[in-house]
């Protein structure tokens, strides 16, 4: 099948994965906050801090060097899921004998001890099935993907919301995750043909290890910096507060999680397979930003101006302190089609020591703004406003490398960029003032905005012949 056509079938199948997912995920999520407390969701934020660094060592790095790289075979693989089972079970070792210390941390919350050492059990899932997705990845098998997450998210969030209807409180969102890692492990083993050999590599680990450490200390910086406003808020104000900014950064992440997450995870492998031809690889990385701008920008405006009807219908009143942490990080995340484009360029072509500079240089003018938010405000709305700060100043910064490895620099991704960040922005202040206009019951208020906004942004776009929405209607009539 020609690159093309494969491409856009597994982004297909991609994006239907992550809508099925996060649709479910999304109604599970709007009873849980509706039966649990804020400040049962700012706990398990809490210990989410630390389970998501210690994944960090069992999923980034050798897995996407099995993407990666041009030639892997089975030995490749099976040394890998051999690595990352051992990493991932002294990590959580090490988890669970430093639970106390954790719980101690965050000003005695003893009930955190075993919250840490059960939840922890989720890196053991999570080593097995990062070396099946690299697979599913480097075959173009997404559509696999689509079935193993639906069958893995129904039952947990069932099982999930059944133990929150039945009182079981934090534990009810412990149970979700963890029902649902092992269910995706488990699905995923009977799905996908791959198994691992009794073989193990020393020198293929080197290989792939010298190229993924650089992509393993950047994912940790990363994971570390962009948990490190969880952790700063949960250690200065109450678990309710970090509990409102946890659900105002929940539902940007998810329309970023369905399309630009899609878009990537297909991008990366399809770069790859072009990486010495560099025309090729500029003309995908230019419709990648294009396409994930055009769709994710709209969402983001349109998100930050419907928050407060929209919190108000879904999750209730009590959550309304969250409203302004939506908006914030609708700001943040709007930028992320630039970010990770480029950053996929980079991986593509094996310049990881260019992708661990680019995270090392980002990590210290954000943490250094966060620094700055923390002693001049004092709040968690600051603390959620040094993250909007810095998001544009990193897209130019991950943009920089790639004016000289594909011709394709700041300027010209911003010309692509800028069409539908421009219409986004008009949208999002004309649907805000019919908010303020239209006075009448939030239920029947936000479908309309919704609609005025959709109908103003794709009109608007049709009627001046945007060429991104032209091909995407094009690719879908033929498909």
């Amino acid at each position: 099948m020609p690159l093309k056509s494969t491409v856009i079938t597994s982004l297909i199948w991609k994006f239907l994965e992550r809508i099925g997912t996060q649709g479910v995920q999304f109604i599970v999520a709007i009873v849980l906050a509706r039966l649990l407390t804020p400040a049962d969701f700012g706990l398990i934020a809490l210990v989410t801090v630390f389970t998501a660094l210690a994944n960090v060592f069992v999923q980034s790095g050798l897995n996407t060097a099995l993407i990666q790289k041009k030639n892997a075979d089975n030995l490749d693989f099976s040394t890998v899921f051999y690595a990352s089972l051992a990493i991932a079970t002294l990590l959580y070792g090490l988890l669970f004998a430093s639970a106390p210390l954790i719980a101690d941390f965050y000003n005695g919350q003893t009930k955190l001890v075993p919250v840490i050492r059960v939840l922890g059990i989720i890196l053991l899932f999570g080593a097995i099935n990062s070396v099946q997705e690299a697979y599913i990845a480097r075959n173009m098998m997404f559509k696999k993907l689509f079935y193993r997450s639906i069958g893995a998210i129904i039952p947990s969030g069932i099982f999930g919301v059944t133990l929150a209807y039945l009182n079981f409180g934090i534990w009810s969102l412990v149970g979700h995750q963890l029902m649902n890692s092992c269910l995706i492990c488990f699905i995923m083993w009977f799905t996908v043909k791959w198994r691992p050999q009794l073989t193990f590599s020393a020198s293929r680990f080197k290989a792939l290890f010298s190229f993924g450490w650089k992509l393993l200390c950047s994912a940790l910086l990363d994971t570390l910096y962009r948990n490190l406003r969880e952790l700063v808020i949960g250690k200065l104000f109450s678990p309710s507060d970090l509990g409102f900014y946890n659900r105002g950064d929940h539902f940007p992440k998810i329309i970023i999680s369905n399309i630009n997450a899609s878009i990537q995870s297909v991008l990366l492998p399809s770069l790859s397979s072009v990486q010495d031809d560099p025309q090729r690889l500029k003309s995908l990385a230019r419709r990648s930003i294009s396409i994930s701008s055009f769709l994710i920008l709209p969402m983001m405006a349109g998100l930050a101006a419907v928050a407060k009807p929209l919190t108000m219908v879904i999750l209730g009143v009590k959550w309304l302190p969250a409203v302004p942490f939506i908006q914030i990080c609708c700001f943040s995340y709007a930028f992320w089609p630039i970010h990770t484009t480029n950053l996929s360029a980079i991986n593509a072509i094996g310049r990881s020591d260019i992708f661990l500079k680019l995270e090392i240089f980002k990590k210290i003018y954000g943490l250094t703004v966060l620094i700055l938010a923390i002693w001049l405000f004092r709040s968690p709305i600051g603390i959620a406003m040094s993250a909007a700060i810095t998001a544009p100043l990193g897209s130019f910064v991950n943009a920089y490398p790639n004016k000289k490895l594909l011709n394709y620099g700041f300027a010209e991704q911003m010309k692509d960029f800028l069409p539908s960040l421009t219409l986004s922005v008009a949208m999002g202040i004309i649907v805000y003032a019919l908010s303020c206009v239209v006075n009448i019951r939030p239920l029947l208020q936000l479908p309309l905005l919704l609609a005025a906004g959709a109908c103003l942004y794709l009109g608007t776009a049709w009627l001046l012949r945007f060429e991104c929405l032209i091909y995407i209607v094009k690719t879908i009539r033929k498909k």
